[in-house]
């Protein structure tokens, strides 16, 4: 037996990330736990041992040197102040921080001067006004900043914003740029050497987002036009061409860019094509 030291992985336990992280270790070929009360799991066959922790914890402990890398929000992140970096982009729980009150919509970043502002992200906020030279009071909370104003606790809130509509709903409206854009990422420790395994883990989690860019095409066409079908779909170094029981037939397999590829569909029927399935990929290296 092996006795490497296992690769220290923190994923989110609960929130946003937890499931589109979960999801995404899985089709990157590792094990995920089956029950949500378990802190951790060991995948021996990959070397790595997963930590199930609260997102908003895990660059602590990266930043510390207890876990080797972890997966969580942008926002989180840098909000944190951990002495940690992202390296890699997950593509996921795509977010924006921005600023909001009521009658926002004729305010300026500039009007938060001397006021006072609810939020859950105090570090990132507070680095973000202290490059501007905004002086403002910082009201922490953990939740529900948008009840802030009207409970007198605040006059502006700063928040995670998805769609706005909640926001809105509080009759508050958005203004400024965005503070923060957040998604989900691959984190580590700031200048420490890489541990062993994570250039392993971000092959494998880039041939995730790799598939999710793509598609597989089979199609069945006489000899004919398949000159012109390979033309529409010439794949990334060609497509798989082979014989088929009938004569002058062929099966093609190509790998094409899921983005408009029902139009593809269309045109290489019209081109002659038949039989044209398209299928889902778990995972892709290019």
């Amino acid at each position: 037996m092996s006795t490497e030291r296992l690769l220290r992985i923190a994923v989110p336990n609960k929130g946003a990330l937890a499931e589109p992280a979960a999801a995404m270790l899985r089709a990157a070929g590792y094990r995920q736990r089956t029950d949500s009360k378990d802190l951790t799991l060991i995948d021996a066959d990959h070397g790595v041992e997963f930590y199930y922790l609260r997102p908003r914890d895990i660059a602590v402990y990266i930043g510390r040197g207890h876990l080797d890398v972890g997966i969580t929000g942008r926002d989180m992140l840098l909000d944190s102040g951990a002495d940690a970096v992202e390296i890699m982009q997950l593509g996921f729980a795509g977010s924006r921080f921005r600023f909001a009150a009521p009658g926002g919509a004729s305010m300026t970043v500039e009007d938060i001067q001397g006021k006072r502002v609810a939020t859950s992200y105090p570090g990132l906020l507070r680095g973000y006004l202290q490059e501007r030279g905004i002086d403002a009071e910082l009201v922490k909370l953990d939740g529900a900043v948008e009840s802030a104003i009207r409970l007198g606790v605040a006059d502006v809130v700063a928040d995670v914003v998805d769609t706005g509509t909640t926001l809105k709903r509080a009759g508050l409206q958005l203004f400024g740029e965005a503070i923060c854009t957040s998604e989900a990422v691959l984190i580590r420790r700031t200048d420490a050497e890489l541990p062993a395994g994570v250039v392993g883990l971000e092959e494998r989690l880039n041939s995730v987002l790799v598939a999710q860019n793509y598609l597989m095409m089979d199609y069945n066409v006489a000899e004919e036009n398949l000159p012109a079908t390979t033309a529409l779909a010439p794949g990334v170094e060609g497509p798989t061409v082979s014989t088929l029981a009938k004569e002058g037939w062929f099966a093609v397999r190509v790998l094409v860019p899921r983005e408009r590829a029902h139009l593809l569909m269309d045109r290489l029927y019209e081109a002659g094509a038949r039989g044209i399935l398209m299928t889902e990929l778990a995972a892709c290296r290019l």
